[in-house]
């Protein structure tokens, strides 16, 4: 296509925009995607690309990638002939996914941990998560430690009103912490 054409932007690139969805319309994009940073290789396995990529966000990806979501939207733009976004349109509905340490957070009440290098590649991770704090007791913190940002699980969890911190720590491993709110 020539850099001066525009693509029909019936389907515009956002922040907002879901990973399979995007795939599917732009399938010609999926190596300049997963070439922008190395955790986004999992989207090369099918069990996680047909489960993860359904509800994952060009925001959560760009969390998890470690890569500011105006870039990661506007080379895909690009690769595609859309027109750039401003920086006020990418900001909008920005999750924010390492915050300060709450006020909730106490390393003694972490009762369990469970930790991506050990768990089973074909299985998501939340799928995990979700069985493990289920079991939780109100102020009882469950730890996962990742390699990358888990964004979509972060969101997952959040919806179901539990209480998220994610940290990065020693060797660039980032920690995860849920825990159930304390009833009032």
């Amino acid at each position: 296509m020539p850099e001066n054409e525009q693509r029909d932007c019936g389907f515009p690139i956002l922040p907002s925009t879901k990973v399979a969805a995007l795939l599917d319309q732009y399938p010609e994009i999926e190596d300049i995607l997963i070439g922008m940073a190395p955790p986004f290789h999992k989207l090369k396995n099918p069990i996680l690309r047909k489960s993860v990529a359904k509800v994952a966000t060009l925001q959560q990806v760009a969390a998890v990638g470690r890569i500011p979501v105006l870039e990661l939207v506007n080379r895909l733009r690009a690769a595609v002939g859309q027109q750039s976004l401003a920086s006020g349109e990418a900001k909008r509905g920005a999750a924010t996914y390492l915050p300060t340490r709450p006020e909730w957070f106490d390393p003694a009440k972490i009762v369990a941990s469970l930790d991506e290098k050990a768990s089973d590649p074909g299985k998501m991770p939340i799928v995990s998560v979700l069985q493990q704090v289920a079991a939780l007791q109100p102020g009882e913190i469950l730890e996962l430690i990742t390699t990358f940002l888990p964004a979509p699980g972060i969101d997952i969890l959040r919806k179901k009103n539990l209480l998220v911190w994610s940290m990065e720590g020693e060797s660039n491993l980032i920690r995860t912490f849920v825990s159930k709110p304390k009833r009032s």
